[in-house]
């Protein structure tokens, strides 16, 4: 798995106004390109009125599901140009609605491709862009004597911690980094505690980037 990448935390709109035509950008989270298609006509459905619901997405750690789609705009100015902030921003699992409500006056080609980008900036920015990194789940097991060392180190260090179980023995769930840090990190417990802890190394998953 990619150990970080930017994405946006839920879903999220907003709107613009260029030359009387009104820009509604959505923003919303998706794993699979399935939820991408069904935000898209979840959307299409509910500006059934509208002008144009052009849209974009791109889905996969390699980036391996990307759409864009002008809905009848003239083509490249305004699905590729949403694709192109996703892409800008570095962001992933991500698909993008911008629709449009006519206003009656022409932008031309180059307006138009400006048009669909602020659109899509300010759907994505109403979305809470956040960036999401891999730690590895690293469960340290100890005796009760030392238990108070290890908080204190973990706390100093600003380790993020789970739920600490009390039973015979302290289990205390930690998540460094993924990959050489959760090694490092696996080290350094075996050190601090003289080798009396017992260390299991769970599972991969995520956490948002300062949280």
């Amino acid at each position: 798995m990619l150990p970080r990448y930017s994405t946006v935390r839920q879903f999220g709109s907003d709107e613009i106004v260029i030359k009387k035509s009104r820009f509604i950008g959505y923003a919303k989270p998706a794993e699979t390109e399935e939820e991408a298609v069904a935000f898209i006509e979840e959307i299409k459905k509910k500006h059934w009125d509208a002008t144009h619901n052009c849209s974009a997405y791109l889905i996969g750690e390699r980036d391996q599901f990307q759409k864009a789609l002008d809905d009848g705009e003239p083509s490249g100015t305004a699905g590729k140009p949403i694709l192109e902030v996703i892409k800008n921003r570095g962001m992933k699992n991500v698909v993008v609605v911008v629709t449009r409500y006519f206003g009656g006056i022409m932008l031309g080609a180059g307006g138009l491709v400006r048009a669909y980008t602020d659109g899509a900036v300010v759907g994505i920015d109403a979305a809470d862009p956040i960036v999401k990194v891999l730690h590895r789940e690293v469960v340290v097991d100890v005796d009760y004597t030392w238990y108070g060392k290890l908080e204190n180190e973990l706390r100093g260090r600003g380790f993020r911690v789970g739920e600490v179980s009390f039973t015979d023995r302290v289990r205390v769930p930690c998540y460094p980094e993924a990959g050489e840090a959760a090694e490092r990190f696996q080290a350094w417990m075996t050190d601090l505690t003289q080798g009396q802890a017992v260390i299991e190394a769970g599972k991969e998953l995520f956490f948002i980037e300062g949280e």
